[in-house]
């Protein structure tokens, strides 16, 4: 198999057989024209199949070294489509730290459709898998978790979790760690999921979702939600997610790179309470993020003296970081998550501390950033 690298670059995206164009073309279209009555190239309808999501979905299928990838219009479309396996009476116990979407997906829609939510600690994997019921049918993980970048044993959660029911899925939002820092098909996982919003499309100029497994019927399964219901990316955005992935590689490492030096520097500063960032030696999972991820990636989270008001106030005076929700850009961005993308969790008991702060760490000069930062906590 070739390298990460090379296959970001060519996997599902041979030079155009017709012109000889070495990028995949945008198809811009949304019907095909039929040889005969019920008979195709390949191609009917865009959004039942496009040669441009199809060249998007072999790329990420080849990155998370499975079998299956489809494309959606957003993570959280993506997201959908994976409970859309369950059925009313199943059960699904998630992380108790993820993404304030996610959680408003569980418990505003499914909940109310008759699938039952439950949420714990993955930090002890064995007191995890403790809370499975006859009826749980998926197990819900996201690693860094978001937003107090807490990590999942993937391998150990997995094996455990099918020893005590084989049929279990277990599904990984990836969107944080990307297939080039973790593979989590290859450590005993059953679906990934991503926002290629995020880092994998990298420039925040685009919204996507995908879907990776290796198991045909769920393939299958997951293919007909995502023709019937609809939810799918337009060719324009595949090709922008496309082109994105060919620098994947390079901008990780300088995320990882710049993020490290900012959380190292902001741990030694006065005014914050805590810094997380799997890559410190004091995160309490650093050891298993040295064995699961190639490095910590570009997410930093930390907590500042003087509540929500001092976290508004430090994320309103910066200037290199911008203000705003969503990561994984070549900028970089700050949000108060409490306030901003997890506010749906609050009085749900997985409430995030009104203190925290969410950084995306950019691509930009770290000595730039990191005067940004001093100046703001000022």
């Amino acid at each position: 198999m070739k390298q990460f690298e090379t296959r970001a670059i060519h996997a599902g995206q041979p030079p155009d057989p017709t012109t000889g164009s070495v990028i995949t073309p945008i198809y811009q279209t949304s019907t095909f024209k039929q040889e005969s009555v019920g008979q195709s190239k390949g191609y009917e309808y865009s959004r039942s199949g496009n040669p441009s999501r199809a060249a998007l979905e072999k790329c990420l299928a080849s990155l998370e070294g499975g079998e299956y990838g489809l494309g959606f219009s957003s993570g959280m479309a993506a997201i959908d489509a994976v409970v859309h396996l369950l059925e009313p009476g199943d059960h699904l116990l998630a992380v108790n730290d993820l993404y304030g979407g996610t959680y408003r997906l569980f418990e505003s829609v499914y909940a109310q459709l008759g699938i039952e939510f439950s949420y714990g600690s993955a930090a002890d994997p064995e007191s995890f898998v403790e809370q499975i019921k006859p009826n749980t049918k998926m197990v819900w993980l996201e690693t860094p978790t978001n937003p107090l970048l807490h990590l999942c044993d993937i391998e150990e959660l997995s094996r455990l979790a099918k020893a005590r029911n084989p049929e279990v899925l277990v599904a990984v939002d990836n969107t944080f760690a990307t297939p080039y820092l973790q593979r989590p098909l290859e450590m005993g996982a059953d679906i990934v999921q991503h926002s290629t919003t995020k880092y994998l499309s990298g420039h925040s100029d685009v919204i996507g979702g995908a879907i990776v497994t290796d198991i045909p019927r769920v393939a299958e399964q997951l293919g007909f939600f995502q023709n019937a219901i609809g939810a799918v990316p337009a060719p324009f955005d595949c090709f922008l997610v496309l082109r994105g992935i060919k620098t994947l590689a390079v901008r990780m490492d300088r995320h990882s790179a710049n993020a490290l030096q900012i959380a190292e520097h902001l741990q030694e500063q006065p005014g914050i309470q805590q810094v997380n960032y799997p890559g410190l030696p004091s995160h309490p999972q650093y050891e298993l993020g040295i064995r699961q991820m190639r490095s910590a990636g570009g997410m930093v989270s930390f907590i500042v003296e003087g509540g929500a008001a001092a976290a508004k106030q430090l994320a309103e005076a910066t200037v290199v970081f911008t203000l705003a929700e969503s990561l994984g850009g070549v900028e970089s961005l700050i949000e108060v998550p409490a306030a901003m993308t997890h506010a749906s969790t609050a009085g749900s008991g997985m409430e995030v501390d009104p203190a925290l702060i969410r950084l995306s760490v950019g691509l930009e000069g770290v000595e730039d950033l990191i005067d940004d930062l001093n100046q703001a906590l000022a």
